[in-house]
């Protein structure tokens, strides 16, 4: 039976939604594992959009989920469309709009708070015993998500943001980048990859390890 794996985007572009390397990494270990990608993203405004050859806001408003398609190639689903019974696993890509799109952590921190419906599906999960993998600060918006849980997480060694983390409920572990932690009583697989970088064949041996603990916790 093919697994079925959610890849849950947060737009298009490192700097107003996923880092699209590590969204493009994790859709082919998946498909070299011989697993099936369902993407989805939230159905709702961007928080803001940016420019990536300046960094500067254009004004401009734009859909997460009409962006994230760009990435899956137009295969694409709303988030309040599927429910962990649908999925074997989530991932979690990085990017900015991983913790501006997906939760308002990017802004507020330890007091963010996470869109519904993705607060929705990654307690269904959890609550279903389905693992879950998070890249590069998506974990910030995971472990606010499921702050019940105390997930342990990395997002690599920066301070703050792991600070961050352990207010709001979870357990930070230090981790280099070709590393994935395995918090095995909530089955949540976390790797830093642009966290830490620098580059992209270094994310990529992090992500592959993220990918594999995830498929091997089905």
């Amino acid at each position: 039976m093919e697994k079925r794996v959610g890849v849950l985007l947060s737009g298009c572009g490192v700097f107003d939604g996923a880092e699209i390397h590590e969204a493009v990494i994790t859709l082919l270990m998946l498909d070299r594992a011989g697993a099936t990608a369902v993407c989805m993203a939230p159905d709702i405004e961007q928080h803001h959009v940016i420019n990536h050859l300046t960094q500067e806001e254009t004004g401009e408003k734009r859909n997460v989920l009409v962006e994230s398609a760009r990435i899956a190639r137009g295969d694409i689903k709303a988030v309040k469309d599927i429910k962990a019974s649908d999925l074997d696993a989530l991932i979690m890509p990085g990017g900015l709009g991983a913790a501006q799109n997906l939760s308002d952590f990017a802004f507020k921190g330890a007091d963010a708070t996470v869109n519904p419906e993705v607060k929705r599906i990654l307690n269904e999960m959890v609550s279903m015993n389905k693992p879950v993998g998070a890249l590069c600060i998506a974990p910030a918006t995971l472990t606010k998500a499921l702050a019940d849980k105390h997930p342990e997480i990395t997002i690599g060694n920066d301070m703050g943001t792991s600070a961050a983390l352990e207010a709001m409920g979870g357990r930070h572990i230090e981790c280099t980048v070709e590393m994935a932690h395995v918090d095995r009583v909530n089955k949540i697989v976390t790797t830093p990859a642009y966290m830490l970088g620098p580059g992209i064949k270094d994310i990529a041996k992090g992500i592959e390890k993220l990918v594999n603990e995830v498929l091997a916790l089905i």
